[in-house]
């Protein structure tokens, strides 16, 4: 039997829009584009940098929920608001996602609200941190 597993983290607009953080189909988890607003506090930082750690933050705590983690993570979706901001995001997407090596799609439309710089979606697969990787380099 196929369980799912829904996880808020108490957004408002996870209510308001009725949308789950995280859907988890067996071991496949779905992570609804987040932005850097602090689910507790709900202030967002205005500096870049403590908006993606914010972002990373709120993401890493719902696959945490669900027995997982960014090591686990296999697509990503990173949306950033001003295009000059995109090597300061990735930068920091880079430290985050060093060794892991998830497929990624960066893109630059206007968010939802302007006081949004980066809004980051991803989708991870429960122990896919465990599987064996093989890696192909076609460049050579």
């Amino acid at each position: 039997m196929t369980k799912i597993v829904k996880v808020k983290t108490g957004a408002k607009l996870e209510q308001l829009s009725s949308y789950s953080r995280i859907v988890m189909v067996d071991n496949w988890i779905s992570v609804s584009n987040t932005a850097g607003r602090n689910p507790q506090t709900k202030e967002i930082p205005e500096d870049l940098r403590e908006q993606t750690l914010q972002v990373f933050e709120t993401i890493e705590n719902a696959l945490k929920a669900v027995g997982s983690g960014l090591e686990d993570v296999i697509s990503t979706r990173v949306f950033i608001q001003t295009p000059g901001d995109t090597p300061a995001v990735m930068e920091i997407f880079g430290e985050k996602f060093r060794g892991v090596d998830p497929t990624t799609t960066v893109t630059c439309p206007p968010l939802g609200s302007s006081v949004y710089k980066v809004e980051i979606e991803v989708s991870a697969y429960r122990g896919a941190s465990k599987a064996e990787i093989e890696y192909i380099d076609t460049s050579l």
